[in-house]
This record gives C-alpha cells, structure tokens and sequence, in this order.
C-alpha cells in the first residue's frame, strides 16, 4: 500500500489518462490520495478522471500539450493550492522512429523536448517544493530503450539514458531531504499507445508487461531509488550495459530485425 502520509495528499501526473499513467492514478486514487491528471486528449483524460472519483478523491484535470510554452505556468496555476507529495512525468512516449539523417529535425526537438525538458521543468519546480516539504517522492518513467543506441530510436533511446542518469542525481540530491526519486524502467508494456504503433504482443520470445503491474511494482518501490527495472526485465538491462558496445548495439540491432520478421 502506498504510504499517503509521505506521497499524499496530493499526487500530480504528467501523461495521467491511459496504459500506466491510467494505473498509477487508479492505484492511488485507491490510496486515497487525491490527483492532478494531466493529458493531451480530453477524452480519455476524462475518463481516467472518473475511474479516480469512484474511489472518493478529488481530482483536478489539465487537458493539455506539455510541449507549449504556457503548459509549466498552467500546471503552476493548477496545483500551487494543494500540498503535492508526489509527481509522476509518464508523458514521453514520442519516440518519432525514422532514421536520423532523413528525419524531421524539428520532430527530433519534440522529442527531446518531451523526454527531457518537460521532465527536467516539472522536476525542478516540484522537486523545490518537495525538498521544501521535507517528504515526497519523484517518479520519472524510463525505458529498457535508453540502455542501448537503437537505429530509427536513435534520439529517442538518448533521450531514455539522460532520463535515467537525471534520476540517479536528483535521487542524490533529494534523499537526505526525505524526498524519494525513482526511474522506473519500463521494457515492452501492453499500452494503448503500443498498440497504435503497430507493435505485435504476440511475437515470440517479447515479454510483454502489464500496466497494473509495472505501475504497482513503481509504487511499491519509490524509497528503493534511484532505478528500478520493471516488469522482470534485470536480464535484459544488465544484457545492455557491458563494455563492448559495438557487439552489443550490433547484437541487439540483428535480434531485434529477427524479431520483427525483417532480417535480411
């Protein structure tokens, strides 16, 4: 059970409205922390929104774009009032894969501006009022992508390493002020936005991880920072961590073409 004393009795979700953001707010709307649910589509943000309600909180909800210049004053706006004992950045899931030399540069910025500006803002500004606070916790969403350079993720998997190594040094500069910091580093995970980029669960050999269980093992391990390799994907990171990077990245790149059926 997530402790409400320590991360309530407010929780602020960045990218709040399906797959594990959907989970987390579900879970701890259970909790009985209240939530501040924040999404780019008013649709499914209202309905995660209503999912929390049924268990008694209140929730507040910003149907808005992280990569506007007015979303960090909008978010400022929303949440000042409340006394926020958690923040979760789960929006980051715009990976644009092309190749990098004939992609669209500017899309690229998105990207980066997505995986690292947004969370380095929101970090910044409730990592303060956290430290302030004097408990709390952090939890960014990584993923297994940042641990080795892929071809058409090329940004994106850059993107996912500086995310971890962020953690690991706010983890060091917010523990001794009682506030918890955590990467959790999410491997292939049944997601609605998975499944509209094409992904196919059923491959063989694919772990595929459910949202409930990745956001619960997250929640369960906040004070355990400053990473956390979800859904029994150890092997695999520790797989992509060695020293040869040549063979790794070029190990990885074949099995992956495998995988997906377009080996040459």
């Amino acid at each position: 059970m997530i402790d409400d004393k320590t991360y309530g009795p407010w929780a602020v979700i960045a990218g709040g409205s399906e797959g594990v953001g959907a989970s987390f707010a579900e879970q701890l709307a259970g909790a009985g922390i209240n939530l501040v649910l924040i999404a780019r589509k008013p649709g499914p943000l209202d309905a995660a929104a209503a999912r929390a309600r049924k268990c008694g909180v209140e929730v507040r909800t910003l149907a808005l774009d992280l990569l506007d210049a007015d979303a960090l004053p909008a978010i400022r706006a929303a949440t000042d009032d409340l006394d926020v004992g958690l923040l979760v950045v789960n929006a980051g899931a715009n990976s644009y894969g092309h190749e990098f030399v004939t992609g669209d540069l500017d899309r690229f910025g998105d990207v980066l501006a997505l995986n690292i500006t947004v969370p380095m803002a929101l970090g910044h500004h409730f990592g303060a009022r956290l430290k302030r606070r004097g408990r709390g916790g952090v939890l960014l969403v990584g993923s297994l992508a940042g641990y080795l350079g892929q071809a058409d993720l090329s940004v994106y998997a850059a993107a996912k390493a500086f995310s971890r190594i962020f953690a690991e040094g706010l983890w060091l500069e917010l523990r001794e002020h009682g506030v918890h910091v955590l990467e959790l580093v999410l491997g292939v995970t049944r997601t609605p936005a998975m499944e509209r980029a094409g992904l196919d669960f059923d491959l063989p050999g694919l772990n595929v991880a459910d949202p409930d269980e990745v956001a619960r093992e997250g929640l369960r391990h906040l004070a355990d920072g400053p990473v956390r390799i979800a859904g029994g994907n150890e092997r695999a990171a520790e797989q992509r961590s060695g020293p040869d990077r040549a063979a790794l990245v070029a190990g990885a790149h074949e099995a992956s073409r495998r995988l997906m059926g377009r080996a040459r």
